[in-house]
């Protein structure tokens, strides 16, 4: 085959007669110019770019019909961009990340993966947040990007290797693609002693033996050329080609791996052949694979002849429509000080972001608050900001775009035409939220300034600042211009303080859950491996479904005796025995216990050996891995456990009855959902545990009380009318056309899969013998029998988790029932508050103000109990009125007593310029409004006012002098009574507030007005 492929390939040298052309937009029309371009270009195939020969789509359709038709490679759609039970990773990144099962060995055998030897596809990816980061870089330069495509090929199981994969990928790129061999370099990895690894010398001669001249082919070490899922896990040196852009026979070896614009990296081989240890070492993987990628966007470029990416057919119909929008001229391309006002920077970052936005939407991922979702809010308010600052176009722009990239990318990803109208929902909500939280965080940068008094030069509040990044959104770079722009600074070492902080208080993040995980049994690709060679079976986990129902209703669960099979222990691998303290995995021949998967978690109870009747091996955890179940146990006892021995499983029926309860409640709720919002409703996860189901699903906003209460109606008609439960293993293509159907996108499920059917036996169903509408779904996990076991189930909470993401929690039986006694008690409580407020009016501010603290602790306790939804819903909009009206009486009532007193201080102070004096109030709104009183009755007089908090000794301080008066401002003045009282104030010239504390209130009221006749005095004499 190598030399079949390298006749094809040809001699090393250009294509005679090369034509060069480079395209560039001008500022006034959306066209192309065709000009010479210096001093040289890309290939000649390049001259007919402009017609459409080398678009994208035929360039990502030659790349799969290469190894699909002339290489016997399996397309592989690409995965969401969301990581498939991945907490490693915020998004997918690479193109073998949905292939990690494989190559660590823990793919479901029944499953199609476990098939998969020659594999192809394009996968969608997004490199920003965690470790793979180029959010900042996008649009500094011409080629990054937060999302693009990975063209890929893979190999599995040792299907073929380095020298069939370096022969495919160079006939690809210079017979198909028609790339000139002597614009390409190659690297390989050239060992590192330290870390104890030789050079491949084996893909150098492989490149030679290509044709491919030796100062081409070049070595370089660890950080280039040696490819590592991760700390631990597979990896493998990797060879890299690269394209010289200029070309011209120039030699750019030089040139390569040096960051260089103009010699960039295309495609990466990386060739698995070892395995990162716990302890950093490497051991030999059983069976070796290869793993390619190759960007898209980079590929297109250099077919269409561009320098950038961005004047690609992938990018140019969005810089086409931005232009229309745009107030500041089309797009240039231009880059660094060239790029005034950084115009040609905001296209290009609009143009990925509209991308990555639409992507991601589309596949389940919003903007929020933590993870994956907060890196995305901050894209989305990047590119608003560019959008709407830089470019000036009008609101609404961004999700303009969005049909743009469907129209683009849709024939590749049919779900971004799909979801076009919910991804510009989101976006359009996305903006309109961050123009809100600009408005509002100027405000408080404002305020803030004002109330600490920032001098000239100083440095504003780093804890606020923090705040307006993290919870409003508010850019921290737009932070700095504008307290520029009013003499103040951040204090930067502060603010990495508590950026570190926020990072140490985020422990339980993505990568931070793998690395807690370490510290389980998890099993290493080495043992399963050996277990597999030395032909261990399968763990046959087919009693977990082996139950019936006894005479009294009561579910039975057959005996299981089992043989242990292997002893797995983190730190020494496959064991013989292992003995008290030691936690280990066993793996059994069978098994009644359910493994955590679809959601569902795993079942509780333990073992027993038959030679250690008395001593209980309790099971920690179940899992997966590879076909086999994994029992997570730790010996107490001196005795140890010993493969070979037999033990008797004891599961713990009460937890598994509670699990299949809930499990059967959350198809019901799925089914509810599904009658009352439509058949566009998409599950985006769920949860099932002993005490409670939480259901996700895509629903616009939240849903309202009569909604909640038709879902809770419709779930409790079907558990009162007792259907039966089915469940039937099918061919998945088989089960795939069942009506009614529902799956999770992000699942990969086996093959023979799991029916479960509600009502209708699923023979009938395969056979299309009923219309009637069902709940039918693909899952494996255990169901009731009959749907009357649940009893009742009451929706406890209802929110938008993200912006077109509701989470719905929900309880049963017993719980149900509570919930619904509590809701009723709450209710009461409720009521006769609302009779207490809307009876005689208060007659005092003490008890309004009592009446609206119990308005609010109620609120608090009304959100905190597991009650009914709707009912909660019900009860916080008649709490939040009550507020109202607790609050309109107290400012009534504080009105009224603000001025009987204040008209007592002016009798006590008439014709004075100056008027300090103590006053009797609990808050400092009173204090306030009585300094109002009297400066509207005395609008010439400088005005203070103290309340002396005797309990506590607190003092609190306001003030109010004339406006448009110069003599002292009202914020001075306060904040020199408070400091002189070890306290801080802030405000305005006109109006302002304070407190510290004292012991003598005399004193702090002479020195008050000393210090406002000393300032009023001065400025006379000045």
């Amino acid at each position: 085959m190598l030399l079949r492929l390298l006749a094809a390939a040809g001699p090393l040298r250009s294509p005679p007669g090369t034509t060069v052309w480079w395209c560039r937009r001008t500022p006034r029309r959306c066209q192309h110019h065709v000009v010479p371009m210096q001093p040289v270009a890309p290939c000649s195939s390049q001259k007919v770019s402009q017609d459409g020969v080398w678009g994208s789509q035929r360039v990502r359709r030659t790349f799969m019909d290469f190894y699909q038709r002339e290489h016997r490679h399996t397309f592989v759609p690409s995965s969401p961009v969301r990581p498939r039970g991945d907490p490693s990773l915020l998004f997918v990144n690479a193109g073998m990340n949905q292939f990690k099962p494989l190559l660590l060995g823990t793919a479901d055998p029944r499953s199609a993966m476990a098939g998969y030897r020659r594999v192809v596809n394009s996968q969608k990816c997004v490199r920003a947040g965690g470790k793979h980061n180029d959010l900042d870089d996008v649009g500094r330069d011409l080629y990054h990007h937060t999302f693009f495509e990975m063209l890929g090929n893979w190999a599995f199981s040792g299907e073929y290797f380095k020298e069939e994969a370096c022969s495919m990928a160079w006939a690809l790129l210079t017979v198909h693609f028609g790339i000139p061999a002597d614009r390409l370099y190659v690297s390989y990895f050239g060992g590192d002693v330290a870390a104890g690894l030789p050079a491949d010398d084996q893909t150098r001669r492989i490149w030679l033996d290509i044709g491919v001249p030796s100062e081409r082919v070049l070595p370089f070490g660890l950080k280039d050329n040696f490819w590592e899922m991760g700390d631990t896990g597979p990896c493998g040196p990797c060879t890299e080609i690269h394209f010289d852009h200029v070309g011209g026979g120039r030699q750019a070896a030089a040139l390569v791996n040096a960051d260089d614009p103009d010699v960039v990296e295309i495609w990466n081989l990386v060739f698995m052949q070892y395995n990162r240890e716990w302890d950093r070492s490497l051991r030999p993987l059983p069976q070796v694979s290869v793993d390619t990628g190759m960007g898209l966007e980079r590929l297109v470029a250099i077919l269409q002849g561009r320098r950038s990416n961005y004047d690609t057919d992938l990018f140019t119909p969005l810089m086409d429509a931005m232009g229309q929008v745009s107030s500041v001229g089309r797009y240039q391309g231009r880059t660094g000080a060239a790029d005034h006002g950084r115009v040609d920077m905001a296209y290009r970052v609009v143009a990925d972001h509209a991308r990555t936005l639409s992507v991601c939407i589309a596949d389940g991922v919003y903007p929020g608050m933590s993870g994956a979702e907060l890196v995305l809010r901050r894209i989305l308010r990047r590119a608003v900001r560019f959008c709407s600052e830089v470019l000036r176009a009008p609101q609404g722009s961004l999700a303009s775009l969005v049909p743009v990239v469907a129209d683009v990318l849709g024939d590749a990803y049919p779900e971004l035409r799909r979801e076009q109208r919910r991804v510009m929902e989101v976006i359009d909500d996305g903006e309109l939220q961050f123009l809100s939280a600009l408005q509002q965080g100027r405000r408080v940068i404002d305020s803030t300034l004002s109330k600490e008094q920032t001098p000239p030069g100083g440095f504003f509040p780093a804890p606020v600042a923090w705040s307006l990044f993290r919870n409003l959104g508010f850019p921290l770079d737009l932070v700095h211009l504008m307290l520029e722009e009013r003499g103040a600074s951040l204090d930067h070492q502060e603010m990495e303080c508590l950026a570190e902080r926020e990072k140490s208080l985020s422990r339980d993040g993505p990568e931070d859950d793998a690395a807690a995980a370490a510290g389980g049994v998890k099993m290493d690709v080495h043992s399963l491996a050996l277990l597999q060679s030395q032909g261990v079976p399968h763990t046959d986990d087919s009693p977990k479904y082996q139950y019936s129902l006894d005479a009294q209703g009561r579910y039975v669960f057959a005996p299981c005796t089992a043989t242990v099979l292997a002893l797995y222990s983190g730190g020494r691998g496959l064991v013989d025995q292992v003995t008290e303290g030691e936690r280990c995995g066993v793996i059994l021949d069978r098994t009644i216990f359910y493994s955590e998967q679809g959601g569902q978690t795993h079942d509780q109870g333990y073992f027993t050996a038959d030679a250690l009747q008395d001593v209980l091996f309790a099971v920690e955890s179940v899992e997966q891995a590879g076909g086999y179940v994994v029992h997570q146990v730790t010996p107490t006892a001196a005795a140890p456990l010993r493969t070979g021995e037999r033990v008797l499983l004891q599961l713990d029926q009460a937890h598994r009855v509670a699990c299949m309860v809930k499990h059967t409640a959350t198809h019901l709720l799925n089914l509810a959902l599904r009658q009352l919002l439509g058949d566009r409703l998409e599950q985006r996860g769920s949860s099932v545990t002993a005490d409670r189901l939480r259901f996700d699903c895509t629903v616009k906003g939240s849903l309202s009380v009569s909604q909640l209460q038709d879902l809770e109606s419709s779930v409790q008609n079907i558990i009162r009318s007792n259907l039966p439960v089915h469940s039937m293993e099918v061919p998945l293509e088989q089960a795939r056309t069942v009506p009614g159907l529902r799956t999770t996108v992000e699942q990969v499920y086996p093959d023979p899969v799991r029916v479960v059917s509600v009502g209708v036996e699923v023979p009938e169903l395969l056979d299309g013998r009923t219309d009637r509408q069902t709940s039918v779904e693909l899952c494996c996990g255990t169901h009731l029998l009959s749907t009357g076991a649940i009893e009742d189930l009451v929706i406890v909470s209802e929110r938008q988790i993200v912006k077109g993401i509701s989470r719905i929690v929900a309880v049963t039986g017993q719980q149900a029932r509570q919930a619904r006694e509590e809701g009723e008690a709450l209710s009461q409580d409720v009521e006769s508050l609302s009779a207490r407020v809307s009876g005689s009016a208060p007659s005092c501010i003490q008890s309004a103000n009592s009446l609206a603290k119990e308005a609010g602790l109620l609120t608090d306790v009304v959100d905190s109990t597991a009650a009914p939804q709707w009912l909660k819903r019900e009860l916080q909009t008649q709490l939040k009125s009550l507020q109202r009206r607790c609050n309109t009486a107290i400012r009534k009532l504080e009105n009224k007593e603000a001025a009987d007193k204040a008209q007592l201080l002016l009798q006590k102070h008439s014709d004075r310029e100056v008027l300090v004096d103590c006053v009797d109030a609990d808050s400092i709104s009173m204090v306030m409004k009585t300094v109002n009183q009297l400066s509207d009755r005395a609008p010439g007089c400088l005005v203070m006012l103290l309340a002396h908090q005797r309990h506590s000794g607190k003092v609190l301080c306001a003030c109010q002098v004339p406006k448009g008066g110069t003599s002292l401002p009202a914020s001075d003045w306060a904040l020199a009574v408070c400091r002189h009282l070890g306290g801080s104030a802030g405000g305005s010239a006109h109006v302002a507030k304070g407190a510290g504390t004292c012991d003598d209130i005399t004193e702090a009221l002479q020195w008050a007005e000393e210090y406002a006749r000393r300032k009023t005095q001065q400025k006379k004499a000045d």
